[in-house]
């Protein structure tokens, strides 16, 4: 195990604390020391604007912790872990603690943000020394009533205790606590003292969110609040050219039809630019009604003309475009070591292979929603947004307003999974909300959610690897991606460094179908890509799966020029720890295993599938998942996020297609595109390296690996590779099936 730190800050940029009006202390902090030295902290919560620190503690003379959580909550757990990293070091009883969600700080967050599975991996060292610091103040105070230098005392569990065995609550010192200076050193726990973290605690929400408690964006209403739809181009690339809005008009509990566009064409013009804001200034028609139901049917009734502004794309289009990308020349290379030209052309073969995937929509439980009220004096937002920050800056940009004018309150998210990333949504609301300046709650339906969404975008990889004396020499990967698949490759991951003659390129066709993040971006099918490709490439050396991913990482550790983001003993830790407790190789008659093994969002993760065949189709049984996160901060949040991860792998890569004809998606809702049911998923046993190592991310990580590994089971079910996704689709006939 690691010592315990000795941690020195500035505790002007840090950590402020101020006595309460109401009784108690609280402590304003940011989490990542960006914190003006002048600010200066409210002296109760009523004054709280959250514009000097980006979270509080409030400690009562009862001894009660309120925590106030930063970072937005969509089912990740940070809600819950974030306020155990702070109740660990503060050493109280996780009884004692309250979690209340912060609202947005504009001026001096730097990440309040929900995606990428960096939440507790930023906030991990921060949120500690938070803790620390005010359990020092608190033991610095009880020193003083006392009369005893603060080392000869010592807390736990909320009390302070003397070497004399006098004891105080936190609560009997927490005003004098409020008055000291901020301590400039602190100690951090040696993890093995750890009583919170590593245990496992129920989410903090779990009783509302069980009873039906108002949690979510869909929940919250105000007095007057009334309701709108949105009627977009039923296709990309059409626009609006005229309607008729006189049925809509004369049904009851409809007040109002007006159309929106003129802001964010406005904000086009300007120059201006945010990622989160995938949308086009076309004109949309806004339904209002007295009801969600009002203005839902108010919608249907609209006679709209769309015309057509640009190509009208389809899904047969973009396939051909992407494969002749890939044939092409007109790549931008990421990385490039050694010569693969050279070393395909001495190879004894060269193995290649083609791998493609569809677009994906997000269809997270809760449809897009948001309130917002716009008035003269400020422009109020309310609703569930994975980066609130950038939303209230567009909304000021969009609106001509000062951005202290906008506020936003976070609630719970109904899923995000990317989609929440990108606040069009918002936007929307902001704009209704403005024209008719009444407070608005803007509600999508599944339909409008998956026919007008940020989607996946489709993407083919070509992967070539040369081979010479029995040995891999060369490995070439080459990606072609409708809008360039967000951030294009990861050039450091698996296999970079393992092999010496290794190159990475990317090239994209820029398309008017919206596309961004999804689960796990740019990995979610790339590892899909990449491990399927080498578990044929041991087939095809004649050497087992896991020894060759062993050879190729022992490899990593002898370069010392290897230039890589992962960690090659990590990840032959989980290689090991999966397939010792899957029986990896020893299975019954009938059940046939695949392997797959990743790094990605700085999570090592290997899975093995466990499937068996059913009157030729495949079935997913079990799935052992080994994971080096890290210190494990909450188990039972770990647990829910690794398993969640895999099944909504196994759903998207086994089921899930979708594309488009001229434009229009083929589906629109559940019953023409698959979700995973109930009865296809499959036991998850999770396995946890043990580690003293700082914590990594775990909303993502597991997803990616899981395609392969069982795409990989079916190959060894049926002899048949399926280089394509979904991978149901794509089965051989049932008669060519071996299993």
């Amino acid at each position: 195990m690691a010592p315990s730190k000795k941690m020195t800050f500035s505790r002007r940029s840090f950590l402020k604390s101020s006595a309460l009006a109401s009784g108690g202390m609280i402590i304003g902090f940011n989490l990542f020391n960006a914190c003006k030295p002048e600010a200066k902290l409210p002296v109760d919560l009523s004054a709280l604007n959250y514009n000097d620190f980006n979270a509080f503690i409030k400690i009562s003379e009862e001894g009660k912790v309120t925590i106030f959580s930063p970072n937005p909550e969509i089912g990740q757990g940070v809600k819950t872990s974030m306020p155990m990293i702070i109740a660990e070091e503060l050493d109280v009883l996780w009884e004692d603690v309250y979690v209340v969600q912060a609202p947005l700080d504009t001026k001096n967050y730097t990440r309040q943000v929900a995606g990428g599975s960096q939440s507790i991996r930023f906030g991990w060292e921060p949120l500690r020394q938070t803790g620390a610091t005010a359990k020092q103040m608190l033991v610095n105070a009880a020193a003083a009533r006392w009369g005893v230098d603060a080392s000869e005392c010592s807390a736990k569990n909320g009390v302070i205790t003397n070497v004399k065995g006098d004891k105080l609550g936190y609560g009997d010192v927490v005003l004098e606590a409020a008055g000291l200076e901020v301590p400039e050193d602190v100690t951090l726990k040696d993890p093995k003292d750890f009583t919170i973290i590593g245990q496992g605690k129920g989410n903090v929400d779990i009783d509302k969110i069980i009873t039906g408690k108002p949690l979510y964006g869909l929940d919250y209403k105000e007095e007057g609040m009334l309701y709108a739809t949105v009627l977009r181009p039923p296709a990309f690339g059409q626009i609006l050219e005229s309607f008729d809005d006189s049925e809509a008009r004369a049904l009851p509990g409809v007040v109002d039809v007006i159309t929106i566009g003129e802001k964010v064409r406005a904000y086009n013009d300007s120059g201006k630019n945010s990622w989160t804001m995938p949308m086009s200034g076309t004109d949309k028609v806004v339904v209002i009604g007295k009801t969600t139901w009002d203005a839902m049917k108010g919608k249907k009734a609209i006679k709209a003309v769309w015309k057509t502004e640009t190509a009208l794309e389809s899904s047969e289009t973009h396939d051909k475009v992407l494969l002749d990308l890939l044939e092409g020349n007109k790549f931008n290379t990421r990385r490039q070591d050694g010569n693969v030209k050279h070393a395909f052309a001495n190879a004894d073969k060269v193995l290649e292979r083609v791998y493609e995937s569809p677009f994906l929509p997000h269809n997270c439980m809760e449809p897009m929603n948001f309130f917002a009220n716009v008035s003269p004096e400020k422009v109020r937002l309310v609703g569930p947004v994975q980066t609130p920050e950038a939303a209230a800056q567009v909304v000021a940009d969009l609106l001509e307003r000062d951005l202290e004018d906008v506020s936003i309150d976070m609630t719970r998210m109904g899923g995000g999974f990317g989609r929440r990333l990108y606040g069009d949504f918002v936007y929307e609301a902001a704009e209704i909300s403005n024209a008719i300046q009444k407070p608005i709650k803007l509600v999508s339906s599944r339909e409008d959610d998956m026919t007008m969404g940020v989607y996946r975008p489709s993407s083919k990889y070509k992967i070539s690897a040369s081979i010479k004396n029995g040995k891999i020499t060369g490995y070439h990967l080459k990606e072609a991606s409708i809008n360039g698949n967000m951030y294009g490759l990861i050039p450091n991951f698996f296999p970079a460094g393992a092999i010496e003659n290794y190159q990475v390129d990317t090239a994209n066709y820029k398309s008017n179908i919206t596309t961004g993040a999804w689960r796990a971006p740019y990995t979610n099918f790339l590892a899909s890509a990449e491990q399927s490709f080498f578990d044929e490439l041991a087939e095809e050396l004649g050497i087992d799966r896991v020894q060759m991913h062993m050879n190729l990482l022992d490899n990593v550790k002898n370069n010392p020029d290897a230039n890589i983001e992962y960690s090659p003993e990590r990840l032959q830790g989980v290689l090991q720890l999966a397939t010792e407790n899957s029986n990896w190789g020893k299975t019954e008659a009938g059940v046939f295993q695949g392997l797959s093994v990743y790094y990605c969002h700085n999570t090592h993760v290997a899975e093995v599938a466990d499937i068996t065949m059913e009157d030729g189709v495949p079935s997913v049984k079990r799935v052992t998942c080994a994971v080096d996160c890290g210190i494990v901060v909450n188990p039972f949040g770990a647990m829910n996020q690794i398993k969640g991860g895999v099944l909504d792998g196994i759903g998207h890569a086994m089921y899930a297609d979708f594309g488009f004809v001229d434009g229009v998606p083929k589906s629109n809702n559940f019953d023409s595109y698959q979700m995973i049911r109930m009865g296809q998923t499959p036991q998850v046993d999770v396995y946890f390296i043990e580690s003293d190592i700082d914590p990594t991310g775990l909303g993502e990580p597991t997803l990616p690996p899981i395609g392969a590994a069982v795409a990989n089971a079916i190959y060894a079910a049926t002899g048949n590779r399926i280089n394509k996704q979904p991978l149901i689709n794509n089965l051989e006939p049932k008669e060519k099936v071996l299993g």
